[in-house]
């Protein structure tokens, strides 16, 4: 059964957790783990929740609490819900930018070596 959410713009996190049966910090953590629950803030730093936030998080709660997903498979979930797609299982090979990056910090540890091996510059400034 669906607990009945009240007539009305923005909650607060108290009233949510009130809603939902669960404590605020509750809240608070699955905000770091689901960017797609982002509640706004007010002027003084509080979250105002609005209705189609609390009717994600009594999704979340249900695939957490009575289907008893993981977080990474409730995030999986919810992704397929709104009808975005995983990336296709590519195989574990690196990708261009990596091998680069990679090319890169081995020419730069070489000249690093060489610039220690032939020791400070010689002769005079001027």
């Amino acid at each position: 059964m669906d607990p009945l959410i009240p007539d009305k713009l923005y909650f607060k996190i108290g009233e949510v957790a009130d809603i939902l049966g669960v404590r605020p910090h509750v809240l608070r953590y699955w905000e770091t783990e689901f960017s797609r629950f982002r509640p706004a803030k007010s002027a003084k730093n509080q979250r105002l929740y609005r209705r189609q936030d609390i009717e994600l998080v009594l999704r979340l709660k249900d695939l957490l609490y009575n289907q008893r997903f993981t977080i990474a498979g409730a995030k999986r979930k919810l992704r397929e819900e709104a009808g975005i797609r995983e990336p296709e299982d590519v195989s574990r090979e690196p990708a261009p930018e990596h091998e680069l990056l990679c090319e890169v910090r081995d020419d730069l540890k070489k000249l690093k070596d060489f610039l220690l091996k032939s020791g400070p510059p010689t002769g005079s400034r001027g």
